[in-house]
C-alpha cells in the first residue's frame, strides 16, 4: 500500500503495552478483592472517597475513573453494603455528595494487608526506584490527557 505508513507493532503500541500491563498489575488485585467482595470499580470509589472525604458524585466518577451512569447505579449497591453514605447538599439540592461510612473504613482496613503484600512483591520484582520510576512517569503522561483536553475546551 503506497503512501501508507506502516502500523507500528503491537508490542511497541502505548496504548496496547498500557492495556497488557494494566491486566498484569490487575491479575494480582483481582483476586484480593475478589476475596473481600468488592469489585475494581467498587474499591475505586471507596479508595477515592477514603482518600478524600466528601465529594460529590461527579468528583467521584472522575478521580476513580467511572462512568456517571455507571457510579450512579453503584452507590445504591454501596450504601446498601454501608460502606458509603449519600445526602444532597444544602445549598445544591442538585448535587448528591458521598462519603465513605464507617463499614467503608473496616473495608479499607481489611485489604490493606493484602494489598500491600502485592506492592511489596512488584517492588521485589521491579526495584522500589523503578516503580517509583514508573509512577512517575506515568503521572507525567496523565499531564498529556489533560493539556489535549485544556486545548480542545480552550478551541
Amino acid at each position: 500500500m503506497e503512501g501508507v505508513t506502516a502500523l507500528r507493532s503491537t508490542r511497541r503500541s502505548l496504548p496496547i503495552t498500557l492495556l497488557r500491563a494494566r491486566e498484569a498489575v490487575m491479575s494480582h488485585f483481582r483476586p484480593m478483592l475478589a476475596k473481600h467482595d468488592v469489585t475494581e470499580q467498587q474499591w475505586r470509589v471507596i479508595r477515592v472517597l477514603y482518600e478524600a472525604g466528601t465529594l460529590d458524585a461527579s468528583e467521584v466518577a472522575e478521580r476513580a475513573f467511572i462512568l456517571a451512569p455507571s457510579l450512579t447505579r453503584m452507590i445504591r449497591s454501596l450504601e446498601e453494603r454501608g460502606f458509603i453514605s449519600k445526602h444532597k447538599d444544602k445549598s445544591d439540592g442538585r448535587r448528591v455528595l458521598l462519603r465513605i461510612a464507617p463499614a467503608g473504613e473496616t473495608i479499607i482496613r481489611a485489604v490493606m494487608p493484602d494489598s500491600r503484600k502485592i506492592y511489596q512483591d512488584l517492588e521485589t520484582r521491579f526495584g522500589r526506584e523503578r516503580m517509583d520510576i514508573l509512577l512517575e512517569l506515568l503521572d507525567e503522561l496523565t499531564t498529556y490527557r489533560n493539556e489535549a483536553v485544556s486545548s480542545v475546551l480552550d478551541d
